[in-house]
């Protein structure tokens, strides 16, 4: 990869920070009293001050623990695996790794089908928006099938560009070297020789076609997994930021306090994930940093947001849920493709699964058991 890739990512992930982070905190900062219908759970557009729950100075002493504590999780979620090469049984290439992975991959999946997508039918069916046209229509559904076909879109689309690039990179090479030149056992003048020297010089070719085809295979590889690494972690960062600018903005001390542990875990599971996904894209150092980073980051950021944003922000207005609504569709719709066709499929479907049942029987309780795990949390998260 070339040396302005870490740069490209960088701006690419730090732009979806900064819009997805922007929409949600400019969108729930609009109260609009006039379009707002009476609800029987609080105020629409305003906070909830009622109830023994609602605490300044507790919630804000949790959520000061809750940042140090999720950036930790986050940290060592992703770098357990970049760090797992140091250990031979956990190694790529070894069995250990491969059902390490399918319990990330179902830690993905469950996020997206028990966390993400939830809280968009939420959003999208709140009794602060109009009924026309978000109790007529399932947007959250429709945003979600949108986006994993977008996905897949990028996915085919960045393929599709690279195997092009190099079939026009091997034809310029052939040109270069060839110049309608005879093969080289042409100029064998016969002496009876010419068919005992043209196998070996066919089976050295063949072999040669064979591993260069090989060599392709592993590249073409190696790039779907290094844009399985940045689209996931495009989707991470949206949620993130979502979930932690409504945590920083909350004042309910009651909701909180589950949230901070559930969020630790969600964080660390998600990060093996994700940081499995990297080790396979096998970037170097830089690049691994930069992905760290913005994983770990995101989460606290979307608080200490939150949090800046205490006496503005209103999860409850029309405007805020229906942009992290959205969000979270888009978010959702992303998270399912690439745990279910970039990650599931490819490893079930691929050589080291399917050249043993032994290994499929173990890894299909590991994703269920990574789902499980998500779908339990999701009762506090």
């Amino acid at each position: 990869m070339s040396s302005q890739s870490p740069r490209r990512v960088v701006s690419v992930l730090t732009l979806f920070v900064l819009v997805s982070s922007s929409l949600a905190a400019a969108a729930a900062a609009q109260n609009e009293p006039e379009a707002q219908p009476p609800t029987t759970h609080g105020v629409c557009g305003g906070p909830d001050v009622g109830g023994r729950c609602h605490s300044v100075p507790r919630a804000l002493r949790l959520k000061l623990i809750a940042i140090p504590a999720i950036l930790l999780a986050s940290l060592l979620g992703v770098c357990l695996p970049l760090v797992s090469r140091s250990v031979p049984a956990l190694h790529p290439d070894g069995d250990l790794f491969v059902v390490v992975k399918a319990f990330a991959s179902g830690v993905i999946l469950g996020t997206g089908y028990m966390h993400v997508l939830p809280d968009s039918f939420n959003d999208l069916s709140s009794p602060c928006l109009p009924r026309r046209p978000w109790a007529e229509f399932p947007f959250t559904a429709f945003v979600a099938m949108l986006a994993a076909v977008f996905t897949l879109m990028v996915d085919s689309l960045m393929l599709t560009f690279h195997s092009r690039g190099r079939g026009n990179k091997a034809s310029a090479a052939v040109a270069h070297h060839g110049h309608g030149s005879p093969p080289p056992q042409v100029h064998l003048h016969g002496h009876g020789h010419l068919d005992d020297m043209s196998e070996p010089a066919a089976s050295t070719e063949a072999v040669g076609k064979v591993e260069e085809e090989d060599v392709e295979a592993g590249r073409t590889q190696l790039l779907r997994n290094r844009v399985i690494v940045q689209v996931l972690e495009m989707g991470i960062v949206v949620h993130s930021v979502v979930i932690g600018l409504g945590m920083g903005a909350s004042q309910n001390v009651c909701t909180i306090r589950p949230l901070v542990a559930a969020l630790c875990f969600h964080q660390l599971f998600e990060g093996m994930g994700l940081g499995g996904c990297i080790l396979q894209a096998e970037y170097g150092a830089r690049m691994r940093s930069v992905l760290v980073f913005f994983f770990s980051t995101t989460t606290p950021f979307g608080i200490a947001l939150g949090l800046a944003l205490t006496r503005v922000y209103s999860d409850s207005s029309p405007t805020a849920l229906i942009v992290v609504g959205l969000l979270n569709a888009a978010s959702a719709g992303l998270l399912h493709y690439m745990a279910l066709v970039d990650l599931l499929a490819a490893d079930f479907m691929g050589p080291k699964l399917q050249g043993s049942v032994r290994l499929q029987l173990v890894c299909f309780p590991a994703v269920l058991l990574g789902a499980g795990g998500m779908s339990v949390m999701a009762k506090w998260a």
